[in-house]
């Protein structure tokens, strides 16, 4: 059994072929799906989607680069979606230095405002961050120092010594399949380090096909792929990985049930 932890079902390049996309990962083994939102005026098809499907549950949040056009957007916004019974986590969010589409004030206030929310609700917060890891692992020391809220990295591809960081503040590390591409050395090297109880696998569909799929759109049923490469790299058999990536992600996901699959 497979979870992928992070996808964006309502984009375009998945959106068109939902009901296919779905099944033809169920068909790989895959028995759930975050699926996330990254603007406002997503959350009611990201949460649309999660009422249709027993298996896929939902976030909301603004991510990074549509922070300017959410800079007032304030906590209840949040705290009254994510209120909803399938809604399980809060972003994805956080800090894009590398594009740069939004002020980086208004993103750290942004990325500060979901992490108030992840506090006073307990959902988990979904942190994006790319050439940005100063700023990310301040804020989330700084806002831990305030009082703890569960957090995980999504699609890691920082540095180790960012990755020790973060394990050192208590957050969960997600590998894509990036982790597979010829020239992610580093980060397969820092992949092994990830403790078994810390550790989850996504697709961020439609983006980042994983070897073998590579220049393909992505799909969920890839996350076999990344799954199996992670698995090798590590040392441990898919049964393994699998066993211990859906433990993680409903320990750290609480809010939804694992007896809805079977689990």
């Amino acid at each position: 059994m497979l979870i992928d932890s992070h996808c964006h079902l309502e984009y375009e390049g998945v959106v068109e072929d939902q009901n296919g996309v779905l099944d033809r990962a169920r068909a790989a083994g895959i028995k759930g799906f975050l699926n996330i939102s990254t603007r406002r005026n997503e959350w009611e098809r990201v949460v649309g989607t999660a009422e249709r499907e027993p298996d896929v549950w939902a976030s909301v949040g603004i991510h990074p680069h549509e922070a300017d056009a959410h800079a007032d957007l304030g906590g209840a916004a949040l705290l009254e979606a994510a209120a909803h019974p399938r809604v399980i986590a809060i972003g994805e969010t956080g800090l894009d230095y590398y594009y740069d589409k939004s002020d980086r004030d208004v993103q750290q206030d942004l990325f500060r405002t979901h992490i108030g929310v992840a506090r006073e609700t307990g959902l988990p917060i979904i942190i994006h961050t790319r050439d940005a890891e100063d700023d990310t692992s301040r804020i989330v020391r700084e806002e831990m120092e305030k009082g703890a809220f569960p957090a995980l990295i999504h699609c890691f591809t920082a540095s180790a010594k960012f990755g020790r960081t973060v394990l050192d503040l208590g957050l969960t590390i997600s590998l894509s399949g990036i982790v597979t591409f010829k020239n992610a050395k580093d980060l397969q090297a820092f992949a092994k380090e990830v403790p078994s109880d810390r550790l989850l696998v996504e697709t961020d569909s439609p983006f980042l096909a994983p070897i073998p799929h590579r220049g393909r759109k992505c799909e969920p049923a890839f996350t076999a792929d990344t799954a199996r490469f992670v698995a090798d790299l590590r040392g441990e058999s898919l049964e393994e990985l699998g066993a211990n990536t859906t433990r993680n992600f409903f320990a750290l996901f609480t809010k939804a049930s694992p007896l809805e699959q079977g689990a």
